[in-house]
């Protein structure tokens, strides 16, 4: 490589690349017709060579689906061999063990041609509103419950569409035009992937990627394997209970340094549930992965280079490696708890601070209204389905405050409330900061939200739950509190449960608090400067700040 370009002239042609891929995310986001992925930026968007090896990633996208697209793209190529490509051709699935982990999402893969000839793929993921089944909660028995399945499919065939495809999607959704513009939405961000990496091949006078590609995937492995070198060898383990759905779930993890490798075993984590919260161990993978990359290599680019250095297995059948039919609609609860796992055995070595708990599972509200005259409805009813994504708190840092209302491992944006409110008929009551629901340390967790949303039409409307950290919140590090406990109900009173579909009656309203982030260090170390502004600003009570700071006594 470096007989044929300068350094410079190299990194030049990495950070173009990015830029191409950033590209392709932005076309997503402004053609979607789901609001989780042009207001939250809940998808994935990268460049691959011919091996399916991931060259670059957009920067808008989320770990889950980055990672595991990741590996997708490799499934794509067995299932549609490079060698039988043509101009023209985009593939699609949204096989939860070969994409990104549950049906909702499509993974769609378009192949790159210079002159004739097949450079490189592009590859991008999404969100869908709604793809059939019982719809988006965790109440399947099983992955065919869940919706429809589409195994490895062209979308469109040497430049024309799959009409039946997209006419079997349609005839599935309750919202066919939105599924049906998500997926072209998809197509279309492919393209212009495509569009400008030719353009920029032309500008470099590029005939192949192959150089390129072999020097960021070796330049970025080596150096993560020198971060990983730095640390001492040894195996550590971590533990950690959260809710689940019939019973607590038990995620266990053992990682082990051993030169320029780190390995994460789950053996020992719960089994597989009857529910829709198990997870795919690609979608296992992505997070933990993402979970050592945060703290040992951050500033390395994402890519199967940086990728290849750190391993994730599972035991076969635990909920972190659950086998097709389980149901898995809503393994984000599960599998965004896996960064924290990784960092409580990260915490023991001396070099590495990670930061306390937090939320860290989406706190997703799932709200819909069905009613139909076909199902006993009366009275003309606006019909609906939003998915407002919600976060709680970020737990403390070893010299910071934790986040609040921030979607960490995640990473995505809140829906606007004002986009909610434009496209159904639901008012929010209340959002706000929740006051002392981060948990108490020298540095204070990051504080969850208090949400309160009524139906404007006179009808009842469902709350499909998939919430989590309600009966075991946020953990404290190095002498932190425990972060605010999660709760969901009614403005009447009653409790709802954190998982499975539940009725908001006409003329009540939903009630929720997001947990807040757990502390770092111990509450008597704080600044009292920095509790008095707490108290000042309305992010703690001085009655809490009374008891947990002993503050004004």
């Amino acid at each position: 490589m470096h007989s044929e370009l300068s350094d410079i002239h190299t990194q030049i042609m990495w950070n173009r690349l990015i830029s191409v891929v950033e590209e392709q995310a932005q076309t997503l986001v402004r053609t979607a017709f789901s609001p989780i992925v042009r207001e939250s930026g809940d998808l994935s968007a990268g460049v691959f060579d011919m091996d399916g090896r991931m060259l670059a990633q957009a920067v808008t996208g989320t770990p889950g689906h980055v990672n595991s697209m990741a590996e997708s793209v490799k499934h794509f190529l067995i299932a549609f061999p490079a060698e039988t490509m043509q101009e023209g051709d985009v593939y699609i699935t949204n096989d939860p063990w070969k994409g990104t982990g549950h049906l909702h999402d499509m993974v769609v893969v378009t192949p790159a041609f210079l002159d004739g000839r097949l450079v490189a793929l592009f590859a991008c993921t999404s969100h869908l509103v709604d793809i059939g089944g019982i719809g988006f909660g965790p109440d399947g028995r099983d992955v065919i419950e869940e919706g429809l399945y589409l195994p490895f499919l062209r979308l469109i065939d040497r430049g024309v569409k799959n009409q039946t495809l997209i006419d079997i999607v349609r005839g599935n959704s309750r919202y066919p035009t939105e599924a049906e513009g998500d997926i072209l939405s998809l197509a279309a961000c492919n393209d212009i992937g495509v569009e400008r990496l030719i353009e920029m091949m032309r500008e470099f006078r590029l005939e192949t990627l192959r150089g390129l590609a072999e020097h960021i995937i070796t330049q970025s492995r080596n150096a993560v394997e020198a971060q990983i070198s730095a640390l001492p060898d040894g195996s550590y383990s971590s533990s950690m209970r959260v809710d689940g759905y019939e019973q607590p779930i038990d995620l266990v993890a053992t990682l082990t340094v051993k030169g320029s490798t780190i390995t994460i075993d789950f053996e020992g984590s719960s089994g597989a549930s009857s529910k829709g919260i198990n997870v795919p161990l690609t979608y296992a993978q992505a997070y933990s992965t993402y979970g050592v990359r945060v703290l040992v290599a951050p500033d390395i680019p994402n890519n199967a280079g940086s990728l290849e250095p750190i391993r994730v297995t599972a035991p076969m059948n635990c909920i972190l490696n659950a086998q097709r039919p389980a149901p898995v609609s809503s393994r984000h609860i599960i599998g965004q708890m896996l960064p924290d796992v990784v960092f409580g055995c990260l915490a023991q070595i001396p070099a590495i601070q990670p930061p306390a708990e937090g939320t860290s599972c989406l706190w997703n509200l799932i709200l819909e209204n069905h009613a139909s005259t076909a199902n006993g409805a009366t009275g003309d009813f606006n019909r609906f389905s939003v998915l407002s994504v919600q976060t709680g708190g970020v737990g403390g840092r070893p010299s910071l405050d934790g986040l609040s209302a921030t979607a960490f491992p995640s990473g995505v944006s809140g829906v606007p409330v004002e986009i909610i409110e434009s496209i159904s008929p639901l008012l929010f009551r209340c959002k706000e900061l929740r006051p002392d629901s981060g948990g108490p340390g020298t540095y204070r967790g990051g504080l969850g939200q208090h949400i309160e949303i009524q139906n404007r039409d006179p009808v009842d409307f469902d709350l499909y739950a998939a919430l989590d950290r309600i009966v075991h919140p946020p953990r404290g590090r190095n002498g932190g509190k425990a972060g605010g406990s999660g709760y969901v109900g009614l403005g009447s009173g009653r409790t709802l449960n954190g998982k499975g579909r539940q009725t908001v009656p006409a003329g009540d309203w939903l009630v929720v608090l997001t947990p807040g982030g757990a502390g770092y260090g111990a509450p008597v170390d704080r600044p009292r400067e920095a509790v008095a502004s707490d108290i000042d600003n309305g992010l703690v009570s001085a009655a809490a700040a009374a008891g947990d700071y002993s503050f004004g006594t």
